[in-house]
């Protein structure tokens, strides 16, 4: 089956290009399966509401990821306790609402689980990444309690982003880096056949500054007057990856690096 990872979705100019886009790309990738990290889908670039969550289901998002903004919008602690396909990091400190994984049918029948996590280095304060991603492994097998596990690391730094990956290898399907909003040209099959990319990227405008305004951000640098950020508008690429999985094993067959319209150099 194909499995479609999709970065960051940053602002109101990007969900629409989603909720436009994703049915096409859907189609024309034959795509099973697909996940998106939606923490700065808000039109104010940080957290999600119910609304938009609904829509990106509606558009053929299976599963909805996150990472520090999550709680941003303070309606979705309430919509994430009846709403299992959206997530939050599994190792936030507890007690929190929601849950940080779950396991899914696809259009295929098959189970996938979705495991989100959030790294310590840099990022707010939350559990040990490394422990709670031994006790889930523990705890939960690849090919016995789910046919394919994927694996949403949000954090700041490669090399904890690596480090996880290759904790990984082997339990996963696929283990993909969020939350810097600039795609990797890393994506690849790993030794025990987890496929790893070390960060998605983001769905959004990258003329800017990680998605923000780039004049804006700019007079923030120079200390001069300035507003909160906000997000950037213009033409919007749509980044991540897309996963052939292997049926027999749990893991990956092949990877590669998808991205649709805006600035960057599109995939063919």
């Amino acid at each position: 089956m194909r499995i479609l990872f999709l970065g960051d979705i940053v602002g109101e100019v990007a969900c629409l290009s989603v909720y436009q886009n994703l049915p096409i790309i859907i189609k024309k990738k034959k795509i099973d399966f697909v996940v998106v990290n939606g923490e700065n889908a808000a039109k104010q670039g940080v957290g999600i509401t119910d609304d938009i969550c609904k829509k990106l289901f509606n558009s053929g998002v299976d599963v909805i990821t996150s990472g520090n903004h999550i709680w941003d919008q303070k309606e979705i602690m309430n919509y994430i306790e009846n709403e299992n396909r959206l997530l939050r990091p599994e190792n936030l400190i507890s007690p929190a609402p929601g849950k940080g994984f779950g396991i899914f049918k696809a259009k295929n029948g098959k189970k996938i689980c979705v495991l989100n996590l959030m790294g310590n280095v840099f990022m707010k304060k939350c559990d040990d990444v490394f422990e709670k991603s031994k006790k889930f492994t523990e705890k939960y097998d690849l090919k016995r309690d789910y046919d394919f596990l994927i694996v949403d690391f949000h954090g700041e730094t490669t090399s904890e982003k690596m480090a996880i990956g290759h904790f990984f290898d082997g339990k996963a399907t696929l283990v993909v880096g969020t939350h810097t909003h600039v795609p990797t040209n890393d994506a690849r099959i790993l030794k025990n056949g987890t496929a790893y990319q070390t960060d998605a990227g983001m769905c959004g405008v990258y003329d800017s500054v990680i998605g923000m305004d780039k004049n804006n951000s700019l007079n923030r640098f120079f200390k001069k007057n300035s507003e909160k950020h906000y997000p950037a508008q213009g033409k919007v690429s749509l980044t991540g990856s897309i996963i052939e999985t292997d049926s027999e094993t749990g893991l990956a067959k092949d990877i590669e690096q998808y991205i649709y319209g805006g600035d960057l150099k599109n995939s063919v």
